[in-house]
């Protein structure tokens, strides 16, 4: 009780620790032979331990490492159907999941049967849950949707969701209708929904794809190529057709805001590689709209401008709303459509960020008793909270107190709760929530996710029982390792490595995100000068010498609004921080973006 009631005692023992990444000596070694500079060398060895394989796919990422989609169990089944269903001009549903790996499948698929295909827009039935009122996946009220629709389609292809959806999936087939599975979330114990006329999924046992870690929308993109070839195969399409190349702009929009391994994959590394490119051109309306909205600074986009600008917004729409302006804003054919369908997302991020810091503030202090008790994840359950921002909550406590974290609200269904989770390294959420299931089957009817990020359904009723079993299943995965915030870096810089060349030769081993993060390194600096800004006062510009030189550097979220920084000018400090480009009027320059900070002289 002392420990919950002492928050500056809490707060020092969950003080984040800036500590140099562990690197595989081998590895480190082994890069700076085959030609890459000290560096780059140490960048790959931190974040690739134990790799074995060819460095090549990954330092050079190219479209020619994907593997055939036949290599893809189910693949054949279902682009035979998928063609078939063009042949004999089945109306097609398209149901896939609301967030922006879904919502970028649902624009791969629509576009490919429409453009490629021929499908005529009045066969296809767009099928997208909204997440508080249908819940993911394959929900019963996306299924009577489906059956209530005239003439009724034929086929069903999903994208990004059904793996674990078999009672539904059923209930469609009874009623005539195929489902084409094609998803990238972990399946059941049972394995693949029996009722399913295809599931294409690469996490399957027994299949041989050679990447499990694509997403969804890489899975759809590959299913679609393959029913191209089908199409071409029986002499329905033309050899020349064009190939779905284009749309892995798509594809790596949904790869990046999925948060699925941009490291020792080369499928991932090579589409969001090839798709900013194509980005980059500006061929379609929602990619020009999105620059208009960031302004020509943001320009060139890279793989943080896809997970911290677009997704977010994408991902608002079906937080707070109906999903389908999201849909709209990616399929708009001009740049006045994208930009007004822009501006509802735009709203939406803004809502979605005030409630998201009234809950965070919630939740953090719900967890308290959790910390102070030293348990091993935080499970929280606020009466008040909105649905759609739970994962980016957990997020936020995931950060703040190195444990993982679920986060509940009350459901649309009665006496139930919903819920979502992130994790830390070492601990897979999917597999504890299985082992939780294990435990207490009644307190955890319907789960769902990968290593990093999970959904679940939880009854009111049995939320002690859920909360203990499932502690006791993270216990069980993470042992005795010590739990609390840490600031891994890539090490020291010199003063003279702190430039744009340097920033230069760390972009050429991109594309970074989950699993291959942007590099960060630590150092200490003078403060030079320092001032709150924001809207809210809670970031902090700062100039800060190391040596005869002053770099300019930005600290967001630095401050509580209203509070002022424990330290001052001509104080010293620890800082992990990113090299970045400031762009300003056509005028380049460094700057430091400060993730973490200490003082080192009081």
């Amino acid at each position: 009780m002392n420990a919950v009631s002492d928050p500056i005692d809490l707060s020092e023992r969950l003080k984040p620790r800036i500590l140099p990444r562990p690197r595989d000596a081998a590895l480190y070694a082994r890069a700076q032979r085959e030609g890459l500079s000290e560096l780059q060398a140490r960048v790959l060895a931190g974040r690739l331990a134990g790799y074995q394989g060819e460095l090549s796919p990954l330092v050079s990422p190219s479209l020619r490492h994907l593997a055939h989609p036949a290599q893809l169990k189910d693949a054949r089944k279902a682009a035979e159907r998928i063609a078939q269903a063009v042949v004999d001009d089945e109306h097609i549903g398209i149901l896939t999941d609301y967030e922006v790996d879904g919502i970028t499948s649902h624009v791969v698929i629509r576009r490919t049967l429409v453009e490629l295909f021929g499908v005529p827009e009045a066969r296809l039935h767009s099928l997208i849950g909204h997440r508080i009122h249908d819940g993911y996946g394959i929900s019963l009220p996306l299924v009577e949707r489906t059956l209530a629709l005239a003439p009724r389609p034929r086929l069903v292809i999903t994208a990004d969701c059904g793996s674990s959806d078999e009672p539904r999936i059923a209930r469609l087939k009874a009623a005539a209708i195929d489902v084409v599975v094609s998803d990238h979330h972990a399946l059941p114990l049972e394995g693949p929904p029996a009722s399913a006329f295809a599931t294409v999924n690469p996490t399957r046992d027994d299949c041989d794809y050679p990447d499990q870690t694509i997403a969804g929308c890489m899975v759809a993109w590959l299913v679609m190529s393959l029913a191209r070839q089908v199409l071409i195969d029986w002499g329905v399409l033309a050899a020349a057709t064009p190939k779905l190349a284009p749309w892995l702009s798509y594809v790596a929009l949904g790869t990046v805001a999925d948060c699925v391994s941009l490291g020792a994959s080369a499928a991932n590394r090579a589409v969001v590689n090839h798709g900013l490119t194509l980005i980059n051109r500006m061929d379609a309306a929602c990619w020009r709209a999105m620059a208009e909205r960031l302004g020509a600074d943001s320009l060139p986009f890279d793989a943080e401008t896809l997970g911290f600008q677009m997704g977010p917004r994408i991902n608002a729409r079906s937080r707070l709303d109906d999903p389908y302006a999201a849909l709209h804003f990616m399929l708009a054919a001009d740049d006045a459509t994208a930009a007004r369908h822009l501006e509802t997302l735009d709203q939406d991020n803004q809502s979605r960020k005030a409630i998201e810091a009234e809950m965070a503030e919630d939740a953090r202090a719900l967890a308290l008793p959790a910390l102070a008790a030293d348990e091993p994840a935080i499970v929280v359950f606020l009466e008040d909270g909105h649905p759609g921002v739970q994962g980016i909550v957990a997020s936020r406590l995931v950060q703040a107190f190195g444990r993982p974290a679920l986060v509940l609200t009350p459901a649309a269904a009665p006496a139930m709760l919903t819920g979502s989770g992130r994790s830390i390294e070492g601990l897979h959420l999917r597999d504890a929530l299985q082992r939780t299931f294990e435990l207490a089957p009644e307190a955890l009817p319907r789960f769902g996710g990968h290593r990093g990020a999970a959904g679940v359904g939880v009854p009111v009723e049995h939320l002690a029982t859920f909360r203990a079993a499932f502690l006791q299943a993270v216990g069980e995965q993470l042992g005795d390792a010590e739990l609390c915030p840490r600031v891994f870096t890539d090490g020291e810089l010199s003063p003279e490595q702190l430039s744009l060349a340097t920033l230069e030769e760390l972009q050429r081993l991109g594309p970074y995100g989950r699993e291959f993060d942007a590099p960060l390194f630590q150092g200490d600096f003078l403060v030079e000068s320092l001032r709150p800004v924001g809207a809210e006062g809670n970031h902090l510009m700062l100039s800060l010498s190391a040596g005869p030189v002053i770099h300019k550097a930005i600290w967001f979220r630095a401050l509580t609004p209203g509070e002022l920084p424990a330290f001052g000018v001509g104080d010293g400090l620890r800082c992990a921080y990113r090299l970045n480009r400031n762009r300003w009027r056509g005028r380049e320059s460094l700057q430091l973006m400060v993730e973490h900070a200490e003082m080192i002289n009081g």
